[in-house]
């Protein structure tokens, strides 16, 4: 089958998990056989970003005419079976959708997050979960400035997501694609259509299995308030061991002055380091505050044998299973954390990190992947 691939790629490079999902699926179907091409714009450069320069790009996101005519060539090009987008902000625009239909090519869209009604993406405002925009046109977050702090950036693309809603560009979508059924639940809340919809999870690489218990726990991700680290430290204690943070973001100065002893941070860390430092881990700690919407490091972690001890929110329950692939913790409360972090002994480790493994092994293996997006394309060629 011949594949179009496109994708609004991530200043953050390899670290995005996003980036890598895509990079993954497009690497999948080309070792099955596949014909992929990829259009993945390089996104606008951080020294670039000024006032003028941010709104430029999101107002890019209305109708970017650079991405519909290289699209529209890569089609007459490769001549595709199928496109899949992923990422739509801000190199894109839906004007591609509206283009594709015009050219007759079947297009699936993955829903990696809350884009298309959430300015920011993520259902949080300021650290807080936040739900104004579920089930309206994102006014709310222009209001605020939820587009990367700018409310004349929020206009632009409150704008694009308002204009393509109510003219019905998603509609020409074949398939819609939620990466968890905690996403495709929000999206039926926010009134699009769950019939149109196919949850199509993500999935990790085989690794080489965890030896032992671990040594240390380890917590991975972006450094903002709504990560929830700030309870994760009010947990520690000298008592649990070594706890390695690796990650980046806004908050990282700060948490670094307060962390307890025992507590490293590492900084952000490429994904061949992080895989080493997963395999060195006793569990991964994930004590988000916020939606999160596949928990792409639990799978990762799961694919080394190694259990999670993770919130009750979000997608998180639908990749760990409480007390057979690790531990599902009430978020925010720093003493019911500190609790199930020392539960985890030597022997408890082990046989989380067996179940972990078998959840990755029965949900999350490539060869469940293919077999999914295969699926999908089926479904959307027919």
């Amino acid at each position: 089958m011949r594949v179009l691939v496109a994708h609004s790629r991530y200043m953050t490079g390899p670290v995005s998990g996003e980036n890598r999902v895509v990079d993954d699926e497009v690497r999948l179907l080309r070792e099955a056989g596949h014909e992929v091409a990829v259009y993945s714009p390089e996104p606008v450069h951080p020294d670039e970003q000024g006032p003028v320069a941010l709104v430029r790009s999101a107002a890019r996101v209305v109708w970017s005419a650079t991405a519909v005519r290289e699209m529209r060539r890569l089609v007459r090009g490769h001549r595709p079976d199928v496109v899949h987008l992923h990422n739509l902000v801000p190199m894109l625009s839906p004007a591609v959708i509206r283009a594709m239909d015009n050219e007759g090519v079947p297009t699936v869209m993955t829903l990696h997050n809350y884009r298309l009604f959430c300015l920011p993406a993520t259902l949080e405002r300021e650290g807080a979960m936040c739900e104004l925009c579920v089930g309206h046109l994102p006014w709310q977050g222009v209001r605020f400035g939820c587009y990367r702090g700018s409310r004349a950036a929020s206009v632009a693309v409150g704008t694009s997501l308002g204009l393509h809603r109510t003219t019905g560009t998603f509609s020409c979508l074949r398939l819609m694609l939620p990466v968890s059924r905690f996403v495709l639940e929000v999206y039926r809340r926010a009134g699009w259509d769950p019939a149109r919809m196919m949850v199509k999870p993500n999935f990790a690489w085989p690794v080489a299995r965890r030896g032992g218990a671990g040594e240390y726990f380890l917590c991975a991700g972006r450094l903002s308030r709504e990560k929830g680290v700030d309870v994760l430290l009010d947990a520690w204690s000298p008592s649990l061991g070594r706890l390695v943070v690796a990650g980046s973001g806004p908050e990282e100065a700060r948490l670094r002055a307060r962390a307890p002893s025992g507590v490293e941070f590492v900084g952000a860390v490429r994904p061949e380091r992080l895989q080493e430092l997963v395999a060195g881990a006793r569990a991964l700690a994930v004590p988000s505050a916020s939606f999160e919407t596949s928990g792409r490091v639990i799978i990762e972690s799961a694919a080394a044998g190694v259990p999670a001890v993770a919130s009750r929110i979000g997608a998180i329950p639908e990749v760990v299973e409480d007390g057979f692939s690790g531990l599902l913790v009430t978020p925010g409360e720093p003493g019911v954390w500190a609790d199930a972090l020392a539960s985890l002994t030597d022997e408890r480790s082990r046989e989380l990190g067996e179940g972990a493994y078998r959840v990755w092994q029965d949900f999350c293996t490539p060869k469940r992947a293919l077999a999914n997006l295969e699926e999908v394309y089926g479904i959307a060629t027919r």
